[in-house]
């Protein structure tokens, strides 16, 4: 039997040490340096508005750090959690799912309907509502996905036609006498009738307010979500397709069949963004219903790299500054503009921040090979000097 090779031996550890040193440094610091970039530009332009930026960060930890503002922020994260895995679901497979904004809107006005006319125990009832909402933002998503296949129309302008259209489709159908009621209060305020009582996810009760249960829906989406990506043989197809489409058709996979399947998926998920608030708040759609939220989970699921774990963070990140940013107008008169600048910031370092980890990464890499060449060659000049 022979003995084990020293030399693997040694290698092993070196390899940890680059997996949980050096690789981690460089996967967090493209987000910490565009976090720090745009709390730097953010506190600028505070200063110069004339007011104390350290005054406004305080203003938002101290809400941050109260019973209410937690359960706050972790209510608005879970809805961000699920805006941004609708949309790096698509990133995943190289597909650009801009039309999140309108599938999630059309699958909550559907479920909206449907829980206003069926009233069944709670437990058919409401995974009747999240079946019915994740079945009209996947047939609504597949329609890009089908355009992209069979006419070769880009899934960017697709996407953002029908984020047109479904306003379009929400401005027909929420009108008295259709989905709204025939009797309602003003003109100003068309919404459906209330979802039945049984339709109502259940909450947790805290110091702070009522948590919302949904919580555990989209930390099961993110399980789900790098189950299928990593442990599956659909979640290799996905990646390999979104790599090079021309390589995995190579190696038996039905690519057509994968962009229309990805583009399901993801709108399926993006049919879960407006469930919290329509099954936890509000409980009826109205013609304000959460908008904006689709383009949000973009930026989110960019800032987390789509990763599940990275967007988590990032959904609490975009949570904690639009629930502590609320309280900026009203404890100091700080403008509420600024935590608009500071997302935006963000998004805007996270580009440059990846472009600027990546190439030091490269030439990182670059100058590992280099010497790993240089010292090659030195152990067999050597060897040949002895001989």
């Amino acid at each position: 039997m022979t003995s084990p090779n020293p030399e693997a031996k040694a290698a092993k550890p070196g390899l940890a040490q680059r997996i949980s040193g050096e690789r981690i440094v460089l996967a967090l610091a493209a987000p910490v340096l565009a976090v720090v970039l745009s709390l730097v530009i953010c506190s600028v332009l505070l200063a110069t508005s004339g007011k104390n930026p350290f005054d406004a960060w305080n203003v938002m930890i101290t809400y941050a750090t109260k019973s209410d503002g937690q359960v706050n922020i972790l209510n608005r994260s879970t809805t961000y959690y699920l805006a941004a895995a609708a949309a790096a679901f698509g990133f995943r497979m190289n597909l650009f799912n801009i039309g999140v904004e309108g599938q999630y809107k059309v699958a909550a006005l559907f479920a909206a309907y449907v829980g206003a006319q069926v009233d069944l125990p709670a437990f058919i009832q409401i995974p009747l509502l999240l079946v019915t909402a994740m079945l009209v933002g996947g047939l609504y998503a597949s329609i890009a996905g089908l355009l992209k296949v069979y006419r070769g129309v880009s899934e960017v302008i697709a996407t953002i036609m029908l984020n047109a259209i479904a306003v379009a489709i929400v401005g027909l159908l929420l009108v008295p006498g259709i989905f709204a009621p025939k009797v309602s209060g003003t003109s100003n305020s068309i919404q459906t009738e209330r979802i039945s009582q049984s339709s109502h996810f259940f909450g947790i009760e805290t110091a702070g307010g009522t948590l919302w249960g949904f919580l555990f829906i989209a930390v099961l989406v993110g399980v789900v979500f790098q189950f299928v990506l990593t442990r599956t043989r659909f979640g290799f197809d996905l990646r390999a397709t979104g790599r090079s489409e021309s390589a995995a058709t190579a190696s038996g996979v039905n690519v057509k069949k994968m962009v229309v399947i990805s583009m399901a998926v993801s709108g399926a998920i993006a049919g879960l963004i407006g469930m919290p608030e329509l099954l936890q708040n509000s409980f009826y759609y109205g013609q304000s219903f959460q908008p904006g939220l689709g383009f949000l989970g973009i930026s989110i699921a960019l800032l987390g790299r789509n990763s599940p774990i990275g967007m988590a963070f990032a959904a609490l990140l975009f949570a904690f500054l639009d629930a502590t940013g609320a309280q900026l107008p009203l404890q100091g008169g700080f403008p509420s503009e600024i935590v608009s600048v500071m997302q935006g910031t963000i998004v805007i370092c996270v580009v440059v921040a990846y472009e600027l980890v990546r190439r030091y990464g490269l030439k990182r890499q670059q100058q590992k090979v280099g010497a790993e060449l240089a010292a090659q060659l030195a152990a067999t000049e050597k060897k040949e000097v002895s001989a």
